[in-house]
């Protein structure tokens, strides 16, 4: 098969093994699935889905998070750790939405990348969930199962953004890197992969190996 033929079979698979594909982060407003995303760098989800609820019930909106007080931001996201760094750069990315963008989480990439703190794949969690963009989330586990598939062949996540990009159905690309998550975290993980019950083993780099 060509790599854009394994990157369709590998959507067809999943979509069938993982029929529900949804971000794992838990958020019923724009700024709060930013925030979360924000707060998930080197933290597991299930925590930040922890603090989450004390943080979004506390500070509902985003003028809430524009003039909170950072000692208590902070305190609150601590236990996700890098909390000095990810408190400022909440409040001031909620500062820069309520001043340049009338309270509102922009639907472009190039405006989504000047708020602090905010990088690709942030970016791209939210147009494609929040504007039903097409998306591509490199994080580890796509970067991951997407070099052992042979689809990519590079751990930079905008390398691996733009290697897809060419391989991916527009309208998949954001489920599909969901659907790597479940994955990932089920049956291809990273310190143990377990080839065997992997329903794409026989279209796999690697699994053909194992």
């Amino acid at each position: 098969m060509t790599k854009k033929q394994t990157a369709e079979e590998s959507v067809r698979r999943l979509k069938e093994t993982y029929p529900d594909a949804i971000c794992s982060l838990e958020s019923s407003q724009p700024h709060e699935l930013l925030i979360a995303t924000r707060l998930s760098a080197q933290c597991t989800d299930a925590r930040v889905n922890i603090v989450t609820q004390v943080l979004f019930d506390k500070y509902r909106t985003i003028h809430d998070f524009a003039v909170a007080d950072l000692a208590d931001v902070e305190a609150i996201v601590h236990p996700c750790g890098l909390y000095k760094t990810k408190a400022h750069d909440i409040i001031a990315m909620c500062q820069m939405l309520e001043q340049d963008f009338d309270s509102t989480v922009p639907d472009e990439m190039e405006k989504l990348l000047k708020l602090p703190g905010i990088g690709r794949k942030t970016a791209n969690l939210v147009l494609g969930d929040v504007y039903g963009k097409p998306a591509v989330v490199c994080d580890t586990h796509c970067i991951r199962i997407t070099n052992h598939i042979g689809l990519t062949d590079t751990k930079d996540p905008l390398k691996c953004e733009m290697q897809l990009r060419k391989l991916l159905p527009p309208e998949e690309s954001n489920d599909f890197c969901h659907r790597l998550v479940l994955h990932g975290r089920a049956v291809c993980k990273a310190r143990s992969p377990q080839c065997q019950d992997c329903c794409l083993k026989d279209i796999c780099k690697t699994g053909k190996k194992a």
